[in-house]
C-alpha cells in the first residue's frame, strides 16, 4: 500500500505526503472502516477532517463529490476566520 500512494502522489503531483494505513489502526480510531462483507473492504470510507491549528477536528466530513468536496472546505474554512 505504501508504494501505491506514493505512485498515486506523483502520478498527480499532491504537494502533501499521503497516509498508508496497512494495519488499519489510524482507519479503526477514524471510524472509516467498512464492513468487512462490503466489496470495497479492502478500502476505507472518504471521509476528511478540518483540524485546526491545536490539533481539534472543527468538522468531519463524508467525502461524497471528491471533486466538489475541496469547494465544500474552502468555504468552511473562510467562515472560521472571522
Amino acid at each position: 500500500m505504501p508504494d501505491d500512494n506514493r505512485a498515486f502522489k506523483e502520478q498527480f503531483d499532491f504537494p502533501f505526503t499521503l497516509l498508508s494505513d496497512p494495519d488499519r489502526s489510524i482507519g479503526t480510531v477514524y471510524q472509516v472502516l467498512r464492513d468487512p462483507g462490503d466489496k470495497f473492504a479492502d478500502y476505507p470510507q472518504r471521509h476528511s477532517y478540518l483540524i485546526n491549528p491545536e490539533g481539534i477536528i472543527e468538522k468531519a466530513y463524508e467525502v461524497s463529490d471528491p471533486s466538489g468536496h475541496a469547494a465544500a472546505v474552502l468555504v468552511d474554512l473562510a467562515a472560521g476566520q472571522r
